[in-house]
């Protein structure tokens, strides 16, 4: 019940649903796309661009379907393309009405990360930033320590919009963990 109140609020743009859907259902994707790629960083990239696709296209979402089947098929149709294409690129275009949509989406209020990030020490979360992969600590260092606007991440990164979004709540979880685990 929980979560189909979620995926309605997410339907509804509710930046803390799109958090808490990442959040419950990344391993299930992950674990799924690093057992079909057998590659880490293909797993992770497949993962996210599903993640930004399906909260692009969640309105769309059937609920007479479970949501980690309906996101388990958006994985494989990535990596279908991915597998397709034989590019090194894992990311599609999107048209400037979906980047908008996306854009819709930012979160303006600082969520609990967030604050978990500004309470700590500046050397000792940068120890901790160094632990993250180098494309979370990008987005990171481009969030918080250059203050850049999602928009101007995508555009630095060369990435779509979605993606930028995905990534940095997944390296804001990562990050939170690691402070969590060395406390």
């Amino acid at each position: 019940m929980e979560i189909a109140t979620q995926i309605e609020k997410a339907k509804k743009g509710d930046q803390t649903a799109f958090t808490f859907l990442l959040n419950y259902y990344w391993n299930e994707v992950y674990g799924f796309m690093l057992k079909r790629t057998e590659n880490e960083t293909n797993a992770e990239d497949i993962t996210i661009e599903t993640f930004a696709k399906a909260f692009d296209k969640i309105a769309s979402y059937n609920p007479e379907f479970q949501f980690n089947t309906w996101l388990i098929s958006i994985a494989k149709n990535v990596h279908i393309d991915l597998l397709r294409k034989k590019k090194s690129s894992l990311f599609v275009e999107i048209t400037d009405k979906e980047d908008q949509k996306a854009y819709n989406i930012a979160d303006t209020t600082p969520s609990a990360e967030d604050e978990l990030i500004t309470e700590q020490n500046l050397s000792q979360l940068l120890r901790y930033i160094k632990e993250l992969k180098p494309h979370y600590q990008e987005v990171i260092q481009l969030r918080y320590f250059q203050e850049m606007s999602y928009q101007e991440i995508a555009n630095a990164i060369n990435e779509p919009l979605t993606n930028v979004k995905v990534k940095l709540l997944r390296a804001k979880k990562l990050l939170a963990e690691i402070i969590t685990n060395k406390r």
